[in-house]
């Protein structure tokens, strides 16, 4: 086996996940984490629940040093060993804070390679802008996968891992994580690869928070359903006016999606309320559940927010998404009370102009 010296920035739930996963498979993983958390990784270890893959017997696994290692220090990891990557699988909106932390500590020169496994499509550009574009490779993540607490993952649906090509160690890195039962695939073009996946992370998200209502809900709600559609719509004619291809992912069928946008709503919606449902795992948004946990912070400024910013660049309407983004965003810090559309769909749709409603 070729094995790899990995450094995984965190043990959330993908971090733990992906870089578990590549520990069980043999090779050399290190988990750098803020102090508390790595006392508590060294206590009890990483236990992942991956009963939902045949391949995998037994099925729950634990992990503990030396098999992994755990550390808070950057530069205590980078003096033991030579990384040849990185695993960055933040939340978009910790990516500014975690580079300033990496390039404070040690030079670029001195960081492997990045392994980008988060959504949106604005992470890797600033990735790039830190560390070099050379530094950055473009990756995306469809399982489905929860957090119990730290290190403590459970595998909800699986599907598969996304590597774009055209970095010298794309192609290793597919080998890697394909041998670790991580279903890898190398996509040709990096846009086409991380565009696809942004449109399936649109589904029933804000709605579900700013409502306070799950995705069957505001599927079975005909006019949220419209909704619904026209927020993918504008996705998709941004992507086309950028000469982005819509690509399926793995185990993720996002040209059918897409097709679905064209389709009479009663024809669509048995299919894309699967989607909305199947994709998580069959629990609520992680929007729905990072506003109702109090976070004050929300991944749609990366996601929808990446849609509204990008029409405007090119001249191209995107009120549905622009509500929701403003809407959730508000609800997020604290600026309108989490009550204020709770299960109130037609005050929310009110604040549509009228040729978006």
């Amino acid at each position: 086996m070729d094995k790899l010296n990995i450094l995984s920035l965190g043990a959330g739930a993908i971090g733990t996940y992906i870089g578990g996963s590549l520990a069980l498979a043999g090779h050399n993983v290190v988990f750098l984490e803020q102090p508390a958390v790595v006392d508590t990784l060294r206590a009890q270890g990483l236990t992942l629940d991956l009963g939902l893959d045949p391949r995998r017997k037994p099925s729950l696994f634990r992990l503990n040093p030396p098999a992994v290692t755990f550390t808070s220090s950057l530069a205590e990891a980078l003096s033991h060993t030579r990384f040849d990557v990185m695993l960055f699988a933040l939340k978009s909106f910790d990516t500014e804070a975690a580079l300033r932390s990496l390039t404070s500590t040690v030079s670029p020169t001195d960081l492997p390679p990045a392994l980008c496994l988060q959504n949106g499509v604005d992470n890797e550009p600033a990735i790039a802008a830190a560390l070099g574009p050379q530094n950055v490779i473009y990756g995306t993540v469809t399982s489905a996968v929860g957090r119990k607490g730290p290190g403590q993952v459970v595998l909800e649906k699986l599907r598969g891992t996304g590597i774009a090509a055209g970095h010298p160690l794309s192609e290793r890195l597919v080998r890697a994580l394909d041998e670790a039962y991580l279903n890898a695939r190398l996509f040709p073009n990096a846009a086409d690869m991380k565009w696809s996946k942004l449109l399936t992370n649109l589904l029933a998200n804000p709605t579900s928070a700013i409502l306070d209502m799950s995705p069957a809900q505001i599927f079975a709600h005909p006019a949220l359903y419209r909704l619904e559609i026209e927020q993918l719509r504008e996705c998709l004619a941004v992507m086309r006016a950028q000469g982005i291809r819509i690509v399926d992912l793995p185990g993720t069928p996002v040209r059918a999606l897409a097709f679905a946008t064209r389709l009479p709503l009663w024809l669509s919606k048995p299919f894309l309320a699967r989607a909305a449902g199947a994709g998580r795992g069959g629990k609520m948004p992680s929007f729905h559940i990072d506003l109702h946990a109090g976070r004050k912070q929300s991944e749609v400024t990366y996601l929808h927010g990446a849609v509204v910013r990008a029409g405007k660049r090119l001249g191209i309407p995107t009120p549905v998404n622009q509500l929701l983004t403003e809407t959730l965003l508000a609800l997020t810090e604290g600026r309108i009370p989490l009550t204020e559309f709770a299960h109130q769909p037609e005050k929310l749709l009110a604040q549509l102009p009228g040729s978006a409603r």
